[in-house]
């Protein structure tokens, strides 16, 4: 692997930030080659399928969407927390022997984010691609563009970015691939239990789902797929159980022969509407704006850790 000092030749001809920029996306694509970190693409295309197996309804009624949400923004966070988990930590003393030697830690982080944001992209249109083979309704508008198929691949890459920004962030923090490793699974389970739909949060718990990438994924998935106006079947699963009771299965057949049954629909599309998954322009640009600014947030720090890399004892 090809020190600063080789990179930049004897002269030290680019010691400009947007010279390193450049320098270091050339190194980080030529190890993209060698060390056969193509691997993502096919790793994001199995992950996605095996999710895609299991989600039922998605895109049809409320409840079925929700899970699917959920699903796709694990998929999303999975491929974000893997890409660059171990970016930084891997080469930590070849980051300090450079920055020694003149290299800005802005401009290596910066190139980082670039590298990563094309990384995302791809695995993004992986995604994409493999839902659609699977075949899933999906709608036809889209909230910020008019096309829900841009609006969608644009959410699956927001929520990949910034979940990538935020394992560089670690990487940055840590000092050992090791450490990093470690961390990944408590973040996954962090994602995961304040998501929202997992788990019933309240309080406190709910307030603090809303610093998670997870709960403002799915919001943002659920927001173009135009939730509020998907049916619930809710009620009608519930009502449904009467026909295993003999003692008042004729209950079910009154509901189910009456008016009250499309009244049992309404009232619960109506109680699974939320204000959240409002579909318009104005919230999913919020949604996506704060996405964004997450993975802008975790870079920062990971950049303010990195900074003290000289401090390091070692």
């Amino acid at each position: 692997m090809p020190s600063f000092s080789e990179a930049t030749g004897e002269k030290q001809k680019h010691t400009e930030r947007i010279g390193q920029i450049g320098i270091y996306l050339g190194k980080l694509f030529r190890i993209f080659m060698n060390e056969r970190s193509w691997k993502v693409f096919p790793m994001a295309a199995v992950v996605s399928a095996i999710v895609a197996c299991v989600c039922n309804n998605v895109f049809v009624n409320m409840e079925g969407t929700q899970v699917g949400a959920l699903a796709f923004a694990c998929v999303c966070i999975w491929n974000g927390f893997f890409n660059s988990i171990q970016a930084v930590c891997k080469e930590r003393p070849i980051i300090k022997r450079e920055h020694r030697a003149g290299m800005h830690i802005s401009s290596y982080i910066m190139a980082n984010m670039i590298y990563q944001a094309i990384l995302c992209l791809g695995q993004s249109v992986i995604q994409l691609i493999v839902y659609s083979l699977f075949k899933f309704p999906f709608p036809a508008a889209g909230p910020v563009t008019g096309s829900f198929m841009v609006d969608f691949f644009l959410t699956l890459f927001l929520i990949t970015y910034a979940a990538d920004m935020m394992a560089l962030m670690v990487s940055c923090i840590v000092k050992t691939t090791t450490t990093a490793m470690t961390v990944v699974p408590f973040l996954l389970i962090i994602q995961l239990i304040f998501s929202g739909v997992a788990f019933t949060l309240d309080g406190v718990l709910d307030q603090i789902s809303y610093l998670t990438i997870s709960r403002w994924g799915i919001r943002t998935i659920c927001t173009v797929a135009n939730f509020n106006e998907l049916p619930s079947i809710s009620l009608y699963a519930a009502v449904n159980k009467l026909t295993s009771v003999p003692e008042v299965s004729f209950i079910y057949k009154y509901i189910r022969n009456s008016s009250m049954w499309q009244t049992i629909g309404e009232v619960s599309t109506n109680n699974m509407k939320n204000v959240e998954y409002a579909f318009t322009l104005q919230n999913t640009l919020t949604e996506w704006g704060v996405l964004l600014g997450m993975a802008l947030l975790y870079a920062v720090i990971g950049l303010i850790f990195l900074e003290n890399i000289d401090k390091d004892k070692r």
